[in-house]
């Protein structure tokens, strides 16, 4: 039988106490390496207060510049010109 999104999703969440203890268990870990400790707090401090924004920047891909010009082709298409 398959299952629906729905149905994944609830069973899921269903299960949201024990992984979240799960993952407070080895955030508290002695025995678990750094890494694992600090990859726990991550995830349940994301799943409390959401993920941390991300700066945007115009870097060296120059990803700002691409959003730009896919806003001009879409937007504007009869005053783009290629570069």
């Amino acid at each position: 039988m398959v299952k629906t999104i729905t149905e994944i999703r609830s069973l899921a969440r269903s299960h949201t106490r024990t992984a979240i203890n799960v993952l407070v268990g080895v955030m508290r870990s002695k025995d678990a390496t750094h890494a694992a400790r600090v990859s726990a707090a991550n995830a349940i401090l994301d799943r409390g207060w959401g993920k941390a924004p991300q700066a945007l920047g115009n870097g060296d891909d120059g990803a700002l510049e691409l959003v730009h010009r896919i806003e001009r082709v879409i937007v504007q298409p009869e005053t783009c010109e290629d570069p």
